[in-house]
């Protein structure tokens, strides 16, 4: 956690393999958090770690995130962002209807067709989505037109929001090493500055909460 005891909350939801492997920490997010906590010190940054990463267990890694939120809550948080990472995008999609949930801010998010949009109605729905990004043989990848067909949907679904491409953008904005180092990926940059408008936005949005 950075932040503790703000009244906002930004969940980093980490992305997924096909295999069932235990959860990690993500280097988009914990990239995300390095660069923005210190510039938005009203938001509590909370990362979800799965217990099982996959997308053939989304129901399990929801659990997690809504198990996130609750947490955020019990830190004083109250109300959320989900900012969901690839098959992070699906796993807050899937959990947005939560009170505390204000809002979903996709990164290059994994959207599958069968996933349903109601979730989202009423709330706001954003997608950050590099403009070179595709799945490449051994490297995990989403294809911006699959993620644009799903921002379709759900502003179908009554949500709103904002649709952006990063040109020449990759599959979000850091890897890690083999070695466990953070390795920041071409465009890094544009990510952080899309994040912190969004968060911006989230903050402006929230002003009302009572005291």
């Amino acid at each position: 956690m950075r932040n503790d005891g703000a009244r906002l909350a930004a969940v980093l939801v980490n992305g997924g393999t096909g295999r069932p492997v235990p959860g990690t920490w993500s280097a988009t997010s914990e990239l995300l958090a390095d660069e923005l906590a210190a510039r938005h010190r009203d938001v509590l940054f909370l990362e979800v770690r799965y217990h099982v990463k996959s997308w053939n267990e989304l129901p399990s890694c929801m659990a997690d995130c809504e198990a996130a939120v609750e947490l955020a809550l019990d830190a004083g948080a109250e109300a959320c962002l989900l900012v969901g990472f690839s098959m992070g995008g699906a796993v807050s999609v899937g959990i947005a209807a939560h009170d505390a949930v204000r809002g979903v801010l996709g990164l290059a998010p994994w959207l599958p067709d069968r996933l349903p949009m109601d979730s989202l109605r009423g709330k706001g729905f954003d997608v950050v989505h590099g403009a070179w990004d595709r799945p490449l043989p051994g490297v995990p990848g989403v294809t911006a037109a699959s993620s644009l067909a799903a921002f379709e949907r759900a502003l179908d679904a009554g949500s709103d929001g904002i649709y952006t491409l990063i040109p020449r953008g990759l599959h979000g904005a850091a890897v890690r090493s083999p070695r466990g180092r953070l390795v920041r990926l071409p465009h890094w940059r544009s990510w952080v500055e899309h994040v912190h408008a969004a968060l911006t936005r989230f903050e402006a949005a929230a002003a009302d909460l009572p005291a």
